[in-house]
């Protein structure tokens, strides 16, 4: 039995439009993923980095026929239209905020459509909706519903689990989710981020943790034993994501307030 797509607007998420004849080459030397390349109607997932290479602003690009829409937090999009005006100097650009909903699809068959991208993260996250009509059929719900879907499958979401410039990248795992183009060439903070990758010497990643009841508080100590393996970084009743240690979680008794706790370790992971 096919089940109908979930919807759920993200009201959390807002838009920007980037226009103008230089605008692929003006991000292409600022963010993580390749826009010289992006086509009309396609989705890539990336980040503006500070210049010491970490977190600034998680974002999606999405492809338009004179520019891209840029997917970021609502509660930070004026501080970005900031930053890239910053950046722009001479080029010709033109760098607006753009009313419109962010949608979220997910449970096969996702939609399809003017508007609609698969979320390039993961097949499973879904889709992505901008401007775009929910299909016949289709549930809607809300946003908790989303995050719990993210979390099932061990997703982060880096606006919603941690402040900005706390994390690297490939902290958040970005390196496994498509979130970095380590071919495109430079980028603000490409150096760090090159280097973690190209040494392997990642110490901490977030992962999801499972436990009973409700989340531990954001900043609560994951312990191994008597070590501290991590800390929690934001949840709901059952799951959270938490920033851990992989030196110290292998075959450990992990706790939260004395909570026992488990990891959960998608299949993309191994890749990492």
């Amino acid at each position: 039995m096919t089940l109908p797509p979930l919807i759920a607007p993200l009201a959390s998420r807002a838009l920007i439009a980037v226009t103008g004849p230089d605008w692929k080459s003006f991000l292409q030397g600022l963010i993580t993923q390749d826009a010289e390349t992006l086509k009309p109607g396609e989705l890539r997932f990336g980040a503006l980095l500070t210049p010491q290479g970490k977190l600034l602003f998680d974002l999606f690009l999405f492809g338009l026929d004179d520019g891209c829409l840029v997917d970021v937090a609502a509660d930070r999009r004026e501080a970005l239209i900031q930053r890239l005006t910053i950046y722009r100097l001479r080029a010709k650009v033109e760098i607006t905020a753009r009313e419109g909903t962010v949608l979220a699809a997910w449970q096969a068959p996702v939609p399809h459509g003017p508007g609609w991208a698969e979320d390039p993260r993961l097949h499973l996250m879904g889709a992505r909706g901008y401007g775009a009509e929910p299909p016949h059929g289709a549930i809607m719900t809300d946003e908790a519903a989303y995050h719990a879907h993210r979390l099932a499958l061990g997703v982060p979401d880096p606006d919603a689990d941690c402040p900005p410039e706390t994390t690297y990248p490939i902290e958040a795992d970005f390196d496994l989710l498509n979130g970095v183009d380590f071919k495109k060439g430079c980028f603000v903070g490409q150096e760090t981020t090159s280097r973690m990758k190209r040494r392997g010497a990642i110490k901490n990643r977030m992962l999801a943790i499972r436990f009973d009841g409700p989340p531990p508080a954001p900043g609560a100590e994951v312990l191994a034993g008597s070590l501290r393996a991590g800390q929690v970084l934001s949840g709901r009743d059952g799951a959270a994501m938490a920033l851990l240690r992989l030196d110290r979680i292998e075959g450990a008794d992990l706790t939260v307030d004395g909570r026992p706790v488990s990891v959960l370790r998608p299949g993309w992971l191994a890749e990492g």
